[in-house]
């Protein structure tokens, strides 16, 4: 695996699929691998939950939870995203979803992955400072959209990966109220630690 410092050189536009990585073995990340850099395993639950939403899969249901609504149709599910569906096989809010065994093994997958890519680092713990500006590349290739209106899911999905609560208030606000996403229920914009400037800590904050 090449080093980091040219990594968000090789980020660049797919077609109908998002953002890719030319140098990684599968090629493609998914909007919750870059919602998982940004904001961390909350974060990138909340895309997943989102995704599934879009497809007719997982509805709000009591009091800030979720719950699955249907079946999946459509292409292969992304491994969060599968295991996120399977763990809605009762009601759940987000803070159980994430306890869930099969949802904490997908998650570890998914870090491991990004670790070895060079998006994340395990020691110490944190986002290097080619992520940074990889997120930051995204950003400005893709703004924050105000309304859903002619936006595809995969768009949607990658404006809440790169924008959080902002992205969820404006392009799903309903489920996200409903289904404790946002609001009381919590947040996704708790980001990821990087390095300080002066390379004695972690701080947290955006990019």
């Amino acid at each position: 695996m090449p080093g980091t410092r040219s990594l968000s050189a090789r980020w660049r536009p797919a077609p109908a699929r998002g953002w890719v990585m030319s140098s990684t073995p599968t090629g493609r990340l998914e909007p919750y691998e870059i919602a998982l850099v940004r904001g961390g395993p909350r974060a990138a639950v909340t895309v997943a939950v989102l995704d599934l939403h879009l497809r007719g899969a997982v509805g709000a249901g009591r009091a800030g939870t979720m719950r699955t609504s249907g079946p999946v149709g459509g292409s292969e599910l992304p491994p969060l995203t599968r295991a996120v569906h399977a763990a809605l096989y009762r009601s759940a809010g987000m803070r159980q979803l994430l306890d869930r065994q099969g949802v904490r093994s997908a998650l570890a997958e998914a870090r491991g992955n990004l670790t070895t890519a060079g998006l994340l680092r395990s020691f110490p713990p944190g986002r290097p400072r080619a992520a940074r500006r990889a997120l930051k590349d995204l950003r400005e290739q893709h703004p924050l959209p105000a309304v859903r209106t002619g936006l595809s899911a995969r768009d949607t999905l990658l404006a809440v990966a790169l924008y959080g609560d902002r992205a969820l208030t404006a392009l799903a606000p309903r489920f996200a109220q409903e289904a404790g996403l946002t609001g009381r229920g919590g947040t996704t914009d708790h980001e990821v630690p990087r390095s300080s400037s002066g390379g004695g800590g972690f701080t947290c904050g955006s990019v």
